[in-house]
């Protein structure tokens, strides 16, 4: 792209819906200004606002590590828009699903009526590897068990918003959600104040008054900690940035013990009594009485101070039984269930491959679908048919046929698209949604906007940032406009946090080059903790 093309020069819609431009060129009401401001621009101008925008994120730390090269987070310049009348069905729709998932957690956890009715068989939640009978019986102190969720959503070709999966063990990625708003802010000051953008940075204020209400009861001034496995960890800037702003202390399983069934952090002045632990360590590394003995990552005690109601642990242990792709394909069915509505946001169809008809279909179409493994992650293990080959098919066929329970099938979903700078200029992309929600045990508040992770490459659907991606900030229209940029006090209070400050060696994807020794000593212990937003 030269300085004497526009950048808009040569853009055309792909396949896909495209969520700025129609087929015929029109462009769609929520990015009018943004394409606009862009065209007014040259495209060396917005190489150099680009190039900017890596320098401000090198210069944070929120880089990840690529072949040994210490890279920034890729972040695109061009941010994705989503109208109010979208979003006023996106949010409802996120908080229906936060409250089926609650109720079924709790039902899963204590009586299983769900069961006992024959909505959800037996046999699939005693297979979950994520079902932990180790907390059966453990109530939360206000009833929450998913205190945040990350509901990943996707939108096909015909512009419908559907849900891809729930994320409510240890959701991650909201981070770069924060991170991008400051860094677009002061990319497009202007634009951003006249399009009444709605603001993100209560996030951190709404997440701290959600788990002080979490707090054992009796509890009226509790102390809040979050836990990490350590700077080490491939989503510690994440930690560290949300213990800044929500003013909490960042600990690691060193820092803490059980006295009695009670928990307390390690001070310099002494022994502090802990009564609500944020954790960022998976259920299987947190306590080694209960779950991996070779775990330094949690403490001892852990699951029996819950269990004695005298710590919260947040998110619950045993959530990520409702995280399994099977569970998934029988919500619609669960909230008409536990809520008595449909659906607001409907799933992608799916095929459950341990029925046997289900299973002969997809055997014969498999070139044709999306298989994935029910306790994936990351887009690890997913085959895309028509982009396999022989080999891949083939040994999806014996995968398959030898562990139909761990799998699940879907229809090729032709991810919207929205507009990405590329080497060759402005080109569609394709893109996903997560918003995050909070609940509070009375509300469930959903994060206007969210995380949008966009395929960098051509026609790649998988956007996961461990598979290549990259993000953009999201832009969710329907705030209150302002004349001027006038940083808020949440905005002052992320400035003081330090998001610069936070260590080099704090990325949010791999380790710098020169920390592979203890990278993995911490490996060890860390197979299956946190990972960036995958």
């Amino acid at each position: 792209m030269t300085d004497a093309a526009t950048p808009w020069s040569g853009y055309a819609p792909a396949a896909a819906w495209d969520e700025a431009m129609e087929v015929d060129g029109q462009i769609r009401e929520p990015y009018a200004r943004v394409y606009d401001e862009i065209g007014r621009m040259s495209g060396d101008d917005l190489r150099s606002r680009a190039e900017a925008l890596a320098s401000t994120y090198l210069a944070q730390g929120v880089t990840f590590d690529h072949a040994g090269e210490e890279r920034p987070f890729p972040l695109d310049i061009v941010p994705r828009v989503i109208g109010s009348d979208e979003w006023d069905i996106i949010s409802p729709g996120v908080a229906q699903r936060v409250r089926t998932l609650e109720a079924f957690l709790a039902d899963v956890y204590g009586s299983q009526r769900c069961v006992t009715d024959g909505v959800v068989p037996r046999k699939l939640i005693a297979t979950s590897q994520y079902f932990y009978r180790a907390v059966a019986g453990v109530e939360p102190a206000n009833g929450v068990r998913v205190h945040v969720s990350g509901i990943d959503l996707v939108r096909d070709q015909h512009g419908i918003w559907r849900v891809l999966e729930d994320n409510v063990r240890v959701p991650s990625g909201v981070s770069y959600v924060l991170s991008n708003r400051r860094a677009m802010s002061q990319m497009f000051p202007e634009l951003f104040g006249a399009m009444g953008i709605r603001p993100v940075l209560e996030y951190s204020r709404r997440l701290r008054s959600a788990l002080a209400k979490s707090a054992p009861e009796g509890v009226h001034d509790p102390t809040i900690v979050l836990l990490t496995p350590g700077v080490y960890n491939s989503a510690y800037y994440e930690h560290s940035l949300l213990a800044r702003t929500m003013g909490v202390e960042l600990v690691e399983g060193r820092d803490l013990e059980t006295v009695n069934g009670h928990v307390f952090m390690r001070t310099t002045g002494g022994r502090r009594r802990v009564d609500v632990i944020y954790r960022r360590v998976d259920d299987d590394f947190l306590d080694p009485v209960k779950f991996r003995s070779d775990s330094a990552l949690g403490a001892p005690g852990l699951i029996y101070a819950a269990r004695m109601g005298n710590v919260t642990i947040a998110n619950a242990v045993g959530n990520g039984v409702a995280d399994d792709k099977l569970i998934y394909t029988y919500m619609p069915d669960l909230t008409r269930y536990y809520l008595g509505e449909d659906p607001i946001l409907p799933n992608v169809d799916t095929w459950r491959l341990e029925e046997p008809e289900a299973r002969e279909e997809v055997l014969d179409r498999l070139d044709e679908l999306v298989v994935k493994p029910v306790d994936g992650a990351g887009g690890k293990g997913v085959l895309i048919g028509p982009k396999a080959s022989k080999t891949e098919l083939d040994e999806a066929r014996k995968h398959i046929q030898k562990d139909p329970r761990g799998w699940i099938a879907q229809p090729v979903v032709q991810l919207s698209t929205v507009p990405t700078l590329t080497e060759d200029g402005l080109q569609p992309r394709h893109v996903d949604l997560r918003p995050f929600a909070i609940n509070d045990g009375e509300e469930q508040w959903v994060l206007p906007g969210g995380l949008t992770r966009v395929a960098l490459e051509r026609g790649q659907l998988i956007v996961n940032s461990s598979q290549g991606g990259g993000s953009k900030d999201t832009w969710v229209l329907g705030g209150v406009r302002q004349r001027r940029k006038v940083p808020t006090p949440e905005e002052s209070l992320v400035e003081l946090a330090g998001m610069a400050s936070v260590p080099q060696s704090a990325h949010p994807e791999d380790m710098v080059a020169g920390q592979q020794q203890q990278q993995q000593q911490q490996q060890r212990l860390n197979d299956g903790s946190e990972c960036p937003p995958c």
